[in-house]
């Protein structure tokens, strides 16, 4: 049997509103690839038994759905009760020009005297003029700089080691982190280059991810690469800026990768840059005497394995205590994106401390919409990042595939 044909049920007028709102960044036109938020907003008086949204080409646009669609009552002017529908979309434009959003249509079937109608809802045409931009330098034609429209952007740089600890041959490894709010993984630059006379990189792989907010995507690159000295002297590495165009204040601004110094084998501890005290020899006879008797009985009796100790490099303590000074959140959680990734031990033996894991779990939550709880003291969660943690050196084992069924716990 044929499902119900779309008619015109006998409803009053503005039972059945459906509405399409942009909401453009600092209330002027977009430029190109520049995130537009659509609200897709129906109020029905009416109860809805089943409903389909039916979306428009976009044919000029990009676009992604953040989140899910939500439902809820809302009161009306005259004091009734209706159920309100929402749905929010960012569209980014492909090149400027005067554009129409075309109707949104929404499908409902409805209870009307007894008898299921199937309605169609449509929005009003939405007219969306995109900008052409005629400043002199940068603008989303040119292919340097590369164009970059955001709400915000942020980076954290790590070292591991420390770049300045390393001696002629050592290689230390360069983690960067470059986040945006309001843009996709995709609109991301390539990688920097860098480059330096003394030194010799090997560029490591990118990874892109997109984080879908309430209030729209936050594009997250990660560049890496691994530094040797190639000379004895300490080499300068320079500053990498990054241009971009700040969707909220409608001007340009720069990022910048910090400078910083390789090579000259500078000790990455104060502790290690004191003098080591000679020992005389009736020392050195002593400690030796005691070593082989130790030696001597770890062979006949052995010992119990003990774990080995873990600490994040100094200056990525370095940054988050910065960032935690600062309480900026999303910085702070973007200088631990690296060590997630590189130090699986530290990072397990963080989740297996429940206080440590209850403040990151906090911090993730707040940062990116899924709470509404104050966040963590950033100051206090430094402090417990940064202290040493000692791991097993034993590897855990394998979790059971039948650790649901057999009730057992299962180590983090």
């Amino acid at each position: 049997m044929a499902g119900p044909m779309p008619a015109r049920a006998e409803i009053s007028p503005g039972d059945l509103t459906l509405t399409v709102t942009p909401e453009l960044n600092g209330n002027a036109s977009p430029f190109s690839r520049e995130m537009v938020l659509l609200h897709i907003r129906g109020v029905y008086r009416q109860a809805i038994l089943l409903e389909e949204v039916v979306q428009p080409s976009l044919a000029n646009f990009s676009w992604t759905q953040l989140g899910r669609d939500t439902w809820s009552k809302t009161r009306l002017p005259d004091g009734q009760v209706a159920v309100a529908f929402d749905r929010t979309i960012a569209i980014f434009p492909h090149h400027p020009g005067d554009f129409t959003i075309e109707p949104f249509i929404h499908r409902l079937t409805v209870n009307d005297g007894g008898t299921r109608k199937v309605v169609d809802v449509p929005s009003a045409p939405v007219s969306l003029p995109v900008a052409t931009w005629t400043k002199e330098i940068g603008g989303p034609d040119v292919k340097e700089p590369w164009w970059l429209p955001a709400r915000d952007v942020t980076i954290t740089d790590s070292w591991s080691p420390d770049p300045e600890t390393v001696k002629i041959g050592e290689t230390t490894r360069r983690i960067v982190t470059l986040e945006a709010q309001g843009l996709v993984a995709e609109g991301l630059p390539p990688r920097p280059v860098m480059r330096t006379r003394g030194i010799l990189t090997f560029a490591g792989p990118v990874t892109r991810e997109t984080i879908i907010t309430p209030t729209g995507p936050v594009a997250r690159a990660t560049y890496q690469w691994d530094v040797r000295p190639a000379v004895s002297e300490i080499v300068p590495l320079e500053a990498i800026t990054i241009p971009w165009f700040d969707t909220v204040s409608r001007t340009l601004r720069e990022a910048e990768i910090p400078a910083r110094q390789i090579g000259g084998g500078l000790p990455d501890r104060e502790e290690d840059a004191k003098p080591i005290a000679t020992a005389s020899p009736m020392m050195v006879a002593a400690a030796a005497i005691g070593a082989f008797g130790l030696g001597l009985a770890l062979i006949g009796f052995g010992i119990p394995a003990r774990g080995r100790s873990s600490r994040l490099d100094r200056a990525t303590r370095r940054a988050l205590a910065r960032h935690a000074e600062t309480g900026d959140r999303k910085a702070f959680r973007a200088t631990l994106d690296p060590v997630f990734q590189r130090e699986p031990e530290l990072v397990r033996a963080w989740h297996s401390t429940p206080v440590i894991a209850e403040e990151l779990a906090a911090l993730d939550a707040g940062l990116y919409g899924r709470s509404e709880e104050a966040t963590p003291d950033l100051r206090t969660l430094a402090g417990y990042l940064s202290k040493p943690v000692r791991s097993s050196t034993v590897p855990a084992p394998p979790p059971s595939r039948l650790a649901e069924l057999d009730g057992r716990a299962q180590p983090l």
